[in-house]
């Protein structure tokens, strides 16, 4: 065994005691502040907003944290706030409000740090595209104010290259 470096697995049972450990009363309470923190105070915006920055925002253990939201939640914490993004994304690609925003723009504004993880967490929530979403239950002018809104963005990029030389006299 020592020629390869491996190592005995680990009895799972002792790492997943902190789940059982924690107190009913606890869970409930902690639950609340979580949800607190992350609607009200929408931290969930933040796309650099781990469960390390909101354990110790509450002065709890970060294992508390992972053990309330898979008690409580039944999911993880990525999980949880991806719905939590993916709940006001689907607001405002249906509200007219926001018909001028492309589907960056949604993203950036709801805490997504790429547009390929919004894309993913709302396709693992939703089953569908968000463009499909828009188009489905947004406003009629919804996608053809955003796609104006984008081909206007590229036509305004600068001419890159070397300026073009006067000729001498």
């Amino acid at each position: 065994m020592a020629k390869y470096n491996i190592t005995e697995k680990k009895d799972k049972t002792k790492t997943l005691s902190y789940r059982t450990s924690v107190a009913p009363e606890f869970v409930e309470d902690i639950a609340r502040k979580i949800i607190a923190k992350l609607m009200i105070e929408q931290k969930y915006r933040d796309p650099n907003y781990s469960a390390k920055r909101l354990a110790e925002d509450l002065g709890v253990n970060s294992r508390h944290i992972s053990a309330v939201v898979s008690l409580r939640f039944q999911q993880n914490y990525s999980q949880l706030v991806g719905e939590m993004r993916i709940h006001e994304a689907r607001y405002m690609l249906q509200d007219s409000g926001f018909n001028n925003m492309t589907m960056e723009d949604i993203a950036v504004n709801t805490g997504f740090s790429t547009r390929q993880s919004f894309y993913a967490t709302f396709y693992r929530v939703c089953g569908i595209t968000p463009r499909e979403y828009r188009l489905k239950y947004g406003t009629p002018a919804a996608e053809t104010k955003a796609v104006a809104k984008k081909k206007t963005k590229k036509t305004k990029a600068k001419k890159r290259g070397p300026k073009p030389r006067k000729a001498k006299k």
